[in-house]
C-alpha cells in the first residue's frame, strides 16, 4: 500500500495564518499532486484539525467585513462626489 501525501510544515503555516490557497500551492510542489488531489489533501486536513478550519473561517469572515466596509466607504464617497454642489 502506498501512503498518502504528507502536508508540508509551510502549507500547515500558511493554513495558519488562513492562507488556503497559498497551502494547496505549497502542497502541489511539495508532493507533484494535481490541484484537485491537492485541494483534497488539504480540505482533509482541515477536516482532521478543526481548530485550523475555525480560524481559517475566522480570519476570511474578518476580511469580508473589511471588503463590505471598504465597498460602503467608496460607496457614499461617490454619492458625495455626486451630490457636491458645483460651483
Amino acid at each position: 500500500m502506498i501512503p498518502a501525501p504528507q502536508i508540508s510544515v509551510q502549507a500547515i503555516a500558511a493554513l495558519q495564518l488562513g492562507n488556503k490557497i497559498e497551502a494547496i500551492k505549497l502542497v502541489r510542489e511539495a508532493t507533484g499532486l494535481g490541484l484537485k488531489e491537492a485541494k483534497d489533501l488539504v480540505e482533509r486536513y482541515l477536516r482532521d484539525h478543526p481548530e485550523l478550519q475555525i480560524e481559517l473561517s475566522r480570519r476570511n469572515g474578518a476580511i469580508k467585513s473589511f471588503l463590505s466596509w471598504l465597498f460602503m466607504m467608496a460607496v457614499a464617497v461617490a454619492a458625495i462626489l455626486y451630490f457636491w454642489p458645483r460651483g
